[in-house]
């Protein structure tokens, strides 16, 4: 019992001054002023003359600081000195004089000119019994750390590591929405490399199609006037999805267009894509590509597939339906892409021609089965005598109820090119 008049236990007032802290961490600031803050406020509750904050590095297992009272910055390997003796052992550690104790790195003292004399070291472990640093404090002015101070300590330790780990999560949530907008913007600068509307070429129709699996895609399809009779056609699909594969896209687009500016030929646009591909991407990295010009003319489209396959060609008068290969090696691969000649075919009355990225044929169904080349043709000869958007719509239709509801995992693009009939 404590007689009238006599003053507060120190623990009342300690614990005061701990609420007092964790309200005072709960306001939103930045992490160096966060822990500016956790350090003076452990510093006074202590009464000792210096503080710092090492957070744990969950890659490297290091401790590090970039605020301790009276120093720049300290880096500490994994269970080196008292500091990753603590963190390795999740226990406190209160060190009375610290040069008797062979622990003790005399090596901060010794660059900084200061003398630590006395030192407690507690781990601050999160709600999630994660490692977020040690608090370690140093030089209590009315002597060595005492067990009151531990536990005052521990109990500050806790506060802190809460309101590290709040704040760490806070800054991953900003920086995710951060980076969403960022992709939203840059899906809608990648949709606007889409063609707005297909040219018109008479006696055909041309429709493509392009969803990416996320934000952003490595797919691209493209169709462009050539003259009055001729069409150039486009599809690519660069190795994975994202950002780094819809620059590369949008790379072959922004080529193939200028190329067509510069009147080149289907052959010398495909070498020097290629060529420039090869030039830009890292060794792992690819475009497959179909690239096509299509003479309403003559009903004949010459095409280089670089890695694109298969491409199906529907008879609209008995429906047979071949499957083609690729005619080369996919794109960027190789500086001097090697001389596929191109293949040229000719288009009757009703024939379909459909170019679709793997992302449409690999669709998985609920029991990994894949919608696979088949199930396409089956599609390609039931809508043979409908619209060409109806058979792009039906083909992602069935894209989408063969997945069954799960996530698209690649990015999918349709190319369809279609001779009216007689």
């Amino acid at each position: 019992m404590v007689e009238m008049g006599e003053p507060a236990p120190m623990a009342v007032r300690d614990i005061e001054r701990i609420l007092d802290v964790a309200r005072d961490l709960a306001k939103p600031r930045d992490l160096h002023t966060l822990l500016s803050d956790i350090v003076d406020a452990v510093r006074e509750v202590l009464d000792a003359e210096r503080g710092s904050v090492f957070l744990h590095d969950s890659a490297t297992g290091e401790l590090y600081t970039t605020v301790a009272t009276g120093t720049g910055e300290i880096r500490v390997p994994p269970g080196r000195g008292i500091a990753g003796e603590c963190a390795q052992t999740r226990a406190v550690i209160n060190v009375p004089d610290c040069y008797e104790d062979p622990r003790f790195d005399r090596s901060f003292d010794t660059r900084t000119g200061y003398r630590t004399r006395s030192l407690l070291a507690v781990p601050l472990i999160g709600h999630d019994d994660a490692l977020v640093g040690v608090m370690q404090v140093l030089n209590r002015r009315g002597g060595p750390f005492r067990p009151e101070d531990q536990r005052v300590a521990t109990a500050l330790a806790a506060q802190c590591a809460v309101a590290l780990q709040r704040h760490r999560l806070l800054a991953e949530m900003v920086e995710k929405e951060k980076m969403r907008r960022e992709l939203e913007v840059a899906r809608e600068i990648q949709m606007c490399f889409l063609p707005r509307q297909i040219p018109e070429i008479s006696g055909y129709e041309i429709t493509g199609w392009s969803r990416p699996a996320d934000l952003t895609g490595g797919d691209v399809f493209d169709a462009v006037r050539a003259g009055d009779d001729r069409v150039v056609l486009l599809l690519g699909d660069a190795t994975g999805h994202g950002v780094g594969p819809a620059l590369s896209v949008t790379q072959v687009r922004s080529m193939l267009r200028m190329a067509i500016r510069l009147d080149a030929d289907l052959d010398a646009t495909a070498r020097h894509i290629n060529d420039q591909l090869s030039a830009d991407l890292t060794d792992n990295r690819f475009v497959t590509v179909f690239l096509a010009v299509l003479d309403a003319s003559t009903h004949r489209m010459r095409y280089h597939a670089a890695g694109q396959a298969p491409i199906l060609h529907l008879d609209g008068a008995t429906g047979d339906c071949q499957a083609l290969g690729s005619t080369t090696m996919p794109m960027g691969l190789l500086d001097g892409l090697p001389k596929g000649k191109a293949v040229e075919v000719e288009f009757g009355p009703g024939d379909v021609f459909a170019v679709l990225t793997d992302g449409i044929y690999e669709r998985e169904g609920p029991d990994g089965d894949m919608l696979g080349t088949d199930r396409v043709v089956d599609l390609l000869r039931e809508y043979r005598d409908r619209p060409i958007g109806a058979l792009a719509d039906a083909i992602v239709d069935a894209a989408d109820r063969f997945g069954a509801g799960a996530p698209q995992a690649d990015d999918m693009t349709i190319l369809l090119i279609r001779r009216r009939p007689a």
